[in-house]
């Protein structure tokens, strides 16, 4: 139960984080050194300015097909793998031993969990590829030396640190409940508890009286 439950709020927590990681514009930083006090921060959706009062101005990303490889298809991976993220809740929550589901079915029970914690999993790799993916290309872009040095170079965002927790949190989430269902069905079933049987009514010292020889006893 204990496993069951560590698994349920790593899941939770990773899937939480995924969907922040997935719209807030906090992918990548750039600080120009012409304005030191504008930073721009991208994200997946759009890019948004930072100034020196405070005031944050966002514009969305133009045409879907106009956006960078990487851009694209983090977008369609971070979006299954929120709706992955939630599919694998539920069905590691119908699935948990403190649930009235199923309840007269253990082995369906045990098959939630095993196919909730495989979602989680699948959930968790979706989000470490394109957040892997994106700070790959940032780390090339920064050490490119075909770019001179005065051009402002963008770095790591919150939000690719937050994607790598959100991964591994749904990863570690998913392996844990498996590993619960895999240990409750080879665990062996209880035996249950015998009664014995009121003795008959009878003679002390145990000999019972029959009917038939009744009219033997004197």
């Amino acid at each position: 139960a204990k496993a069951q439950g560590g698994g349920m709020l790593l899941a939770l927590l990773g899937w939480i984080s995924s969907c922040v990681t997935t719209f807030v514009p906090l992918w990548k930083n750039l600080n120009l050194d012409l304005n030191e006090l504008e930073v721009w921060n991208m994200g997946l959706w759009q890019v948004c300015i930072t100034q020196e009062e405070g005031v944050v101005e966002c514009q969305a990303h133009g045409s879907f097909l106009a956006l960078p490889p990487e851009l694209r298809i983090s977008r369609l991976l971070m979006c299954l793998s929120n709706g992955l993220g939630l599919l694998g809740c539920l069905l590691a929550a119908l699935g948990l031993e403190g649930w009235r589901t199923c309840e007269d079915k253990p082995g369906r029970k045990r098959q939630l969990l095993l196919a909730g914690g495989a979602t989680l999993g699948v959930a968790g790799i979706t989000t470490l590829v394109p957040v892997s993916w994106v700070a790959y290309n940032t780390v090339l872009d920064f050490w490119d030396e075909t770019v001179p040095d005065i051009v402002p170079r963008w770095e790591f965002g919150e939000a690719t640190f937050l994607g790598w927790f959100a991964g591994a949190f749904l990863a570690a989430g998913g392996l844990l409940l498996a590993c619960s269902a895999r240990s409750t069905s080879t665990a062996p079933p209880l035996a249950p508890a015998c009664r014995q049987a009121p003795a008959a009514p009878g003679l002390p010292g145990g000999h019972h009286l029959h009917p038939k020889n009744a009219d033997l006893v004197i």
